[in-house]
């Protein structure tokens, strides 16, 4: 990838996004993490006249189910290579009747329904707690919001995807509770990509492309993967038309708090992190503790 003053954007596509067309000057890059390897290598290169780098989420072929992805590398690698900002693409499934398949979501809220992701940089020597009571940045989901509008295309702004732990898709009994709950869309992945992305000062928007109406609407089918995969075909055209249109207003510099979001946050006293601690995490630190990193 060319380099150059400009920002980079990531974008981590999800069930069926393997690539994003139109891409320029490609390079694949294989980046090694503290946390393990990303779900694959990650592609470098121009969109639009952007810098992007490009994940495929669950791997060639789809390969990773979501409660066995390396979120911890996945982030840490986009971060590693200069992403400023993060689009993360994603199927989900509607709990509302008003938002019907076929339909972009850009939710500025989550619920967490998973158990035991690890969704942290910060828990062996040195501890930070990010705010994020809100946990997009409101920058770049306008801007994907723009873009959807645009180009003619139905999209939803705001609302809460609930994050459930899979890969089983949900019973009817949970279903109904969590429209009880106030949730509107359900997907497998997106909480644990924003958390880490907010640690890592990442600007972060989901792109939620609606595939079903989960398993509460009793007048439809059940949610089968055949179902899912007919519509997602459709949405995911509508995905990389959002993308490209969106992208080049995106090449500036960040002025959101996304861009500081460490800045109160880590709570340890540098004098007891531990030279590992520092050499693992620098990507993150340097700005913070310059004189002090390896």
């Amino acid at each position: 990838m060319a380099e150059g003053s400009s920002p980079v954007i990531g974008i981590i596509g999800g069930t069926g996004l393997q690539a994003i067309e139109g891409m320029e000057r490609v390079e694949r890059r294989t980046v090694d993490t503290p946390f393990g390897r990303p779900s694959d290598a990650l592609v470098c290169g121009e969109l639009e006249g952007a810098r992007v780098v490009f994940l495929s989420r669950h791997g060639p072929g789809h390969r990773i189910s979501p409660s066995r992805l390396n979120f911890r590398a996945n982030i840490f690698a986009m971060k590693v290579l200069g992403g400023e900002r993060l689009i993360s693409v994603s199927s989900v499934g509607s709990l509302q009747e008003e938002i019907r398949p076929g339909m972009i979501v850009v939710p500025d809220q989550f619920f967490d329904r998973t158990a035991g992701r690890p969704s942290s940089f910060f828990d062996d020597g040195i501890v930070a707690h990010v705010s994020f009571a809100d946990p997009t940045c409101p920058v770049l989901s306008d801007a994907l919001c723009r873009a959807a509008s645009s180009l003619g295309l139905p999209v939803r702004r705001g609302g809460t995807y609930l994050c459930m732990e899979g890969p089983q898709f949900s019973t009817r009994a949970e279903s109904r509770v969590y429209r009880q709950w106030g949730m509107d869309v359900i997907g497998m992945t997106n909480l644990q990509e924003a958390k880490l992305a907010r640690e890592a000062e990442i600007c972060f928007a989901t792109l939620a492309l609606v595939t079903d109406y989960d398993c509460w609407r009793e007048s439809e089918p059940e949610v089968t993967i055949g179902t899912v995969q007919e519509v997602m075909r459709r949405n995911l055209a509508n995905a990389i038309s959002v993308i490209r249109t969106a992208v080049p207003a995106l090449r500036g510099p960040r002025a959101c708090p996304c861009a500081r979001a460490l800045e109160a946050a880590i709570v340890t006293d540098p004098a007891v992190i531990a030279p590992a601690t520092r050499s693992i995490l620098a990507p993150l630190l340097h700005k913070y503790f310059p004189e002090e990193m390896p």
